[in-house]
């Protein structure tokens, strides 16, 4: 029974790859977490009493822990998720963000080639390492071009510039040393147990308790929304066929303005649950965040030709699925959200 290895398994793309892989596909992981704010075992529960579940609670730039895990668990592949994510947080504090996304990566690359090279040769054959990575690390676009995977990099947050210097490490690590690497880079994802500090969550979570719902300049930032199911049968299916040394984007088709997001939400929240008035009267427009790129949008032509992946989300029918999910699970939305985050204003640009 093959096993995987998912560095970030209890945040929100990683927690619903768990509960996919474990669930349905069948295959035995190791989630090696550190559970910092953004992480929760809760996101998780539905498969952790499955025999073919185990968390490790780790840093990835333990270098020694993940030895241990490679030597003990054996797997046939590692799907890195591990990160700091939240743009407006690495403005504010973007050490944090240089030592998981850079060292962090590094370290598991590291552990994962020395363990790579002790596998027999239908093992060293099989085993692939799935980098994760964002269409930030390629900067703002222009007019309706969109990324593609030989676009150049043009990071222009410190979140983007760790997660492309994480990519370049990834690249060196298999065209250098050979391990087997594959990088995706996907779009804005969205869906149920994302942490309530990302547009789509807060805003819902504003909306019901009737506070401002704050939008960057005037909301004409562009984003591809891509719902985190959808994410997650790409990279199974990048897993399973995917052609080491290669990149695949991975995004939804579905490019919206932030504050069309934003009224699109106001309604549904409005239609689900009524207000004395609409809560798009909530919408204020605030100043825009240093260096907030303007719009992203891939290209997904490579993986739709090489791998047969499309995405079966439109934005409407994930949107209502999300908002309907957030209504439903308030509690795990109060448990989730510790002392270190409460719905305020991050990204104001005083670094530390």
């Amino acid at each position: 029974m093959p096993c995987i290895v998912i560095t970030g398994g209890a945040g929100f793309i990683g927690s619903a790859l768990v509960r996919k892989v474990v669930g349905d596909a069948g295959d035995t992981v190791v989630n090696v977490d550190k559970l910092t704010y953004a992480g929760n075992l809760e996101s998780v529960e539905p498969v952790s009493d499955s025999p073919r579940y185990r968390f490790e609670r780790a840093d990835i730039r333990d270098a020694d822990v993940l030895r241990r895990i490679f030597e003990r668990e054996r797997p046939d592949a590692v799907i890195h998720l591990a990160a700091e994510s939240h743009v407006d947080r690495s403005i504010d504090g973007p050490a944090d963000f240089v030592q998981t996304n850079v060292v962090g990566t590094y370290t598991l690359l590291q552990e994962a080639l020395r363990y790579w090279r002790t596998l027999d040769a239908g093992a060293t054959k099989r085993f692939r390492f799935v980098n994760v990575s964002t269409d930030e690390v390629f900067g703002s676009l222009d007019g309706t071009a969109r990324f593609t995977e030989a676009s150049q990099y043009r990071p222009n947050s410190p979140y983007a510039a760790s997660k492309a210097s994480a990519d370049h490490l990834a690249r060196a690590w298999h065209r250098t040393y050979g391990l087997p690497v594959i990088t995706t880079n996907c779009s804005n994802n969205y869906g149920p147990y994302q942490f309530p500090e990302k547009l789509i969550p807060l805003t819902i979570q504003n909306a019901l308790a009737g506070r401002p719902l704050p939008v960057y300049s005037r909301g004409e930032h562009v984003r591809d929304w891509l719902f985190v199911d959808d994410h997650v049968d790409a990279l199974l299916c990048v897993l399973a066929n995917g052609t080491p040394g290669e990149t695949y984007g991975i995004g939804g088709g579905s490019e919206r303005h932030n504050i069309d997001v934003v009224r699109t939400i106001c309604a549904l929240v409005d239609e689900l649950v009524p207000g004395a008035t609409p809560r798009a009267e909530l919408i204020r427009f605030v100043a825009d965040r240093p260096g907030h790129d303007l719009r992203y949008a891939i290209d997904t032509g490579k993986i739709e030709r090489e791998l047969g992946w499309r995405p079966r989300e439109s934005f409407e029918s994930g949107l209502r699925r999300t908002v309907e999910w957030y209504l439903a699970n308030q509690r795990w939305c109060e448990r989730v959200q510790s002392g270190a985050y409460r719905g305020e204003r991050l990204g104001l640009g005083t670094a530390s």
